[in-house]
């Protein structure tokens, strides 16, 4: 009798929720394979492009010379010259040129519209800003070419305005809707709490922005900065219309060659199993390991950040 007393039968509302458990873990076992699935997926199209282009670029660097195909300054189909150091320069310095101009107003667009801007202003703003995110590169490289090159030209008189500055400025505004908005989500997922805790102890608005929730989100910052460097040194068609599309060696105000337009440039009549096709597919190898060191960098940078 006690030990009926001590021991009643389970609650009817308990009952329910164990049988609605038992119901959707089949479910939740489904949908987790589905995610491991799709992780694979994703890590094996990785594979797959570098398997492709290690392979289809090797040849070329075996045949040309490893020294050779980084270190010359020389790219001539004619004559079998393939040196791509003009290439990997133009695209360091159009990528660093387009992140100086590019990230700290994209930064400090992000901190106004997730800390001061009123509603209203913010939400003008943030549409224009997906306008820019939405507009295709091709039209980038139309308006540069009929109003950014002609201004060059005539500003410092020169006999061409496609240059690697011109270049620099498309790809400066290219970036700016990926580092905006990912910059102010991170602003926006920083807790309140944090900014509060702040203002009680005296700091003002901008140093709790700037010293508060600027490092919480740092990640995040850090992350819309990555997107906007895979963006500018990935482009091409926008390129291909202001740059010029020589192959020489950096100058700011000279045509210039990025290692995607040399590629989209000559692909279309590299004869298949050429060497020239074979020095186009290094190339790709070699900008797709650029970006993975670029990657890995950050992230190291910012894991050390973190452990310390």
């Amino acid at each position: 009798m006690k030990d009926a007393m001590t021991s009643p039968n389970p609650q009817p509302e308990q009952t329910a929720a164990r049988s609605f458990r038992a119901a959707i873990k089949p479910a939740e076992r489904i949908m987790q394979i589905l995610f491991l699935i799709c992780g694979l997926v994703a890590v094996g199209f990785v594979l797959i492009i570098s398997i492709y282009l290690i392979v289809s670029g090797i040849p070329a660097i075996r045949e040309v010379g490893l020294f050779n195909f980084l270190f010359g300054t020389t790219w001539s189909a004619q004559n079998d010259q393939y040196g791509i150091l003009g290439f990997i320069l133009t695209s360091i310095y159009g990528t660093a040129g387009a992140i100086v101009i590019g990230v700290p107003i994209g930064f400090f667009t992000a901190v106004y519209l997730s800390k001061v801007a009123p509603p209203k202003v913010a939400a003008v703003i943030r549409t224009t800003v997906n306008l820019l995110a939405g507009i295709p590169s091709v039209v980038y490289g139309l308006v540069g070419m009929f109003v950014l090159v002609p201004w060059i030209r005539e500003t410092f008189n020169l006999p061409a305005g496609d240059s690697l500055f011109a270049a620099i400025i498309v790809l400066a505004i290219m970036i700016l809707p990926s580092i905006i908005s990912v910059s102010e989500t991170a602003l926006n997922a920083v807790p309140q709490d944090y900014e509060a805790a702040s203002l009680a102890l005296g700091a003002t608005e901008l140093e709790t922005y700037f010293r508060v929730s600027v490092p919480a989100a740092k990640s995040g910052i850090a992350a819309a900065v990555v997107l906007g460097i895979g963006r500018a040194i990935g482009e091409a068609m926008a390129i291909i219309m202001v740059a010029g599309n020589v192959a020489n060696m950096p100058s700011l105000f000279s045509s210039v060659r990025f290692l995607t337009t040399g590629i989209a440039i000559e692909m279309n009549y590299a004869s298949v199993g050429s060497l020239q096709r074979n020095a186009l597919y290094s190339i790709g190898l070699v900008l797709f390991l650029f970006i993975m060191l670029i990657n890995v960098l950050l992230n190291t940078l910012l894991k050390r950040d973190k452990e310390g």
